[in-house]
């Protein structure tokens, strides 16, 4: 997906604004027009700036001018002004502190125009939602906002966790998944949020070998449910999908699977080694955790 800058003086943008006027539809947060042509969107924001869009956004920005650096391409922790309002594609993972069940990752878009609904159905920091809460938010978000989940499964996790870190394996999730969502939607979003767990340049380094990296107008912040609704989405879809493939993973091995890595996990790996032997782990948990290693001596003490 193409995307070009230039600044334009004010008699410029008139003219360009006249010229797609044909195509105007509502311009984003911070913009005083924008227009959707059969290949490519323009926007003209205050300050001057005219951003291109799509297929044609190189061949029709050079028809009004030279493209500037686009400082939006480059990954930044530091929010613009009014980013809260803007139409934000945000991205969260869950299940990566817990031994039992995958990592999952899911990317969600909320438009501008559909903040305040999103809110409405009680979209807000996951931690402050109980499962219950959760399960019946992620139901309305899944007819309401476009979403894209990636999930590693406790098999697939562990055999990629052989030849890399997690936080390689979690950039790759979040990277399939904003890959997948971009795919799905007319337009594209305003910019990428993305719930900071590593630093931009060790992010990207850990993509520097996939086909395809999404990189413009993404931005990494700690704390980035707070930040703009479309993580708090995200982060409710994916815990809501993590959820769910706990109760599976539980049916399975007859036993509740409890969440986190504290002591009570390494009772119950314990017991399911002393039932199915120490492979079994290997379909339900992150065998790389040191809670492996414990159950395994709580089950040789227990005889």
């Amino acid at each position: 997906m193409g995307n070009q800058v230039i600044k334009l003086s004010p008699s410029s943008q008139e003219e360009l604004m006249n010229a797609y006027q044909t195509y105007s539809i509502n311009p984003p947060p911070h913009a005083k027009f924008s227009a959707k042509t059969p290949h490519v969107v323009v926007t003209v924001y205050n300050s001057g700036k005219v951003m291109f869009q799509g297929r044609d956004a190189e061949k029709e920005a050079a028809k009004w001018g030279k493209p500037i650096e686009k400082k939006q391409s480059a990954p930044s922790t530091v929010l613009p002004d009014g980013f809260a309002n803007w139409s934000v594609i945000g991205s969260d993972e869950v299940g990566k502190g817990d031994y039992f069940g995958p990592l999952v990752i899911v990317s969600a878009y909320v438009p501008h125009d559909l903040i305040d609904l999103v809110k409405e159905l009680g979209v807000k920091d996951s931690k402050q939602l109980s499962d219950p809460e959760i399960v019946r938010i992620a139901k309305d978000l899944h007819v309401t906002i476009p979403y894209q989940k990636a999930t590693l499964h406790n098999p697939t996790y562990n055999k990629m966790q052989r030849t890399m870190t997690q936080g390689k394996m979690t950039a790759i999730a979040h990277n399939a998944a904003l890959s997948a969502l971009l795919e799905k939607l007319e337009s594209p979003p305003d910019a990428i949020l993305i719930d900071q767990f590593a630093e931009k340049a060790v992010y990207y380094n850990h993509l520097r070998n996939e086909s395809t990296i999404v990189r413009e107008n993404v931005y990494f912040s700690t704390k980035a449910e707070g930040l703009h609704v479309a993580v708090a989405a995200a982060s409710i879809l994916a815990r809501a999908f993590f959820l769910k493939e706990m109760d599976k993973l539980s049916q399975k091995a007859g036993v509740t699977l409890p969440k986190g890595a504290g002591a009570k996990v390494d009772q119950v790996a314990a017991t399911l080694i002393q039932q199915h032997g120490e492979h079994y782990l290997n379909n339900i948990a992150k065998v790389h955790f040191a809670n492996t290693k414990k159950a395994i001596k709580l089950n040789e003490r227990r005889g």
